[in-house]
């Protein structure tokens, strides 16, 4: 049996679907299972041993990243089969890319694919790989309605509850029922961990990690409020805090350092397997509605999710003893980027209220 999964993005987004590859390989464990992805990452696929392939769709002069060419990898506008690891990886970029990227898939004669993203674009991918089912949600449960034209299968789910549910709900058109919320990923890069013990030995007996920066404005919570978090960390728990930062966000961590009174630090730079690797080594992770949260959580570490405009019960942390301070239910700008009211409903959330939830998900 061969089944492509179409996921192209965002991060945390991909983490949610994880599941879906898990329990298709539990079902089904001789399939081969691919997955089309956005170059930008494609990286965390590396991570999850449950897939044979990853076909990746860069953007004109994009490549992929994250984990750095694989060999054989092309240029601009080329595709080459090269190993990452023990597994293909193709790279597809846009324009004359995509003549090559549909006849690519339809070499591979799939079976099934599943739209796991609900776009035109997506569905789109879908049904060019010639798949004989081509296996969607239902008109009412996709971001983009005109997606629904290109499956030849569409599937009802529940509404309301998480959206990892949501995704494993689409399995039931394979004779896959309730399935459970299994993340399979890799142990992850050890090396930041070393290193920033190295550099910082208190962390040795333990460090919660701060993540600041989110891609919508609307999600961070102000990084002064972080750096004050991490002051009552130390006092309380005798922690230090890491500071997560990704490209262009260096501003942003060191601001939470300095503001924290010399309780936080500056997290090694890190690609995905180093911040899975600190992800598992951490106490805990605090953060907003974004990929390094949903990552964190799926590795199992503990958490405390500050949300905004985005629902928690669908997209927050699943752990039954993971918490969220949010601000979802007086929001005015409910999946939105930017605020229309000039100031962010996430800003209204006090450091006293989360340093609680903080304080909470510690002692469990």
């Amino acid at each position: 049996m061969r089944v492509l999964l179409v996921r192209l993005g965002a991060m945390g987004d991909i983490v949610h679907a994880l599941p879906v590859a898990a329990a298709l390989r539990q079902r089904f464990p001789f399939a081969r299972i691919d997955w089309v992805v956005d170059a930008r990452y494609a990286a965390l696929l590396d991570l999850v041993p449950a897939i044979d392939g990853r076909i990746v769709v860069a953007a004109r002069d994009q490549a992929p990243a994250g984990a750095g060419r694989a060999p054989g990898s092309p240029g601009r506008d080329g595709v080459a089969d090269g190993p990452t690891g023990d597994r293909a990886r193709r790279t597809f970029s846009a324009g004359l890319g995509w003549l090559r990227l549909v006849r690519a898939l339809r070499r591979e004669r799939y079976e099934v694919a599943l739209d796991l993203q609900g776009l035109v674009k997506s569905a789109v991918v879908a049904r060019a790989s010639g798949a004989r089912r081509v296996i969607g949600f239902g008109r009412p449960w996709l971001r983009e309605p005109l997606a629904a034209r290109f499956y030849t299968e569409r599937t009802a789910v529940a509404r309301g509850g998480h959206v990892v549910d949501k995704n494993l709900a689409l399995l039931s058109a394979l004779g896959i029922g309730t399935a459970a919320r299994v993340f399979p990923l890799a142990a992850g890069d050890m090396r930041p961990v070393e290193e920033m013990r190295r550099l910082h030995p208190e962390a040795a007996r333990g460090f919660v990690l701060l993540n600041p920066g989110a891609a919508w404005p609307n999600k961070r919570w102000p990084p002064e409020r972080f750096g004050a978090l991490a002051a009552i960390v130390r006092r309380r728990h005798g922690l230090p805090s890491a500071v997560l930062w990704g490209p262009g966000e260096e501003e942003l961590a060191a601001l939470v350092v300095d503001e924290s009174g010399g309780a936080a630090f500056a997290a090694p730079a890190t690609r995905l397997p180093g911040l899975l690797g600190l992800a598992r080594s951490a106490r805990l992770i605090v953060s907003g509605d974004t990929g390094p949260l949903h990552l964190a959580a799926a590795a199992g570490t503990p958490a405390v999710a500050v949300f905004g405009p985005t629902n928690p019960e669908r997209n927050g942390p699943w752990h039954p003893a993971d918490l969220t301070v949010s601000r979802y239910d007086t929001c005015d700008c409910h999946y939105r980027r930017q605020c229309r009211r000039g100031r962010p409903c996430i800003a209204e959330i006090e450091v006293d209220e989360v340093a609680r939830a903080v304080d909470l998900r510690l002692a469990t």
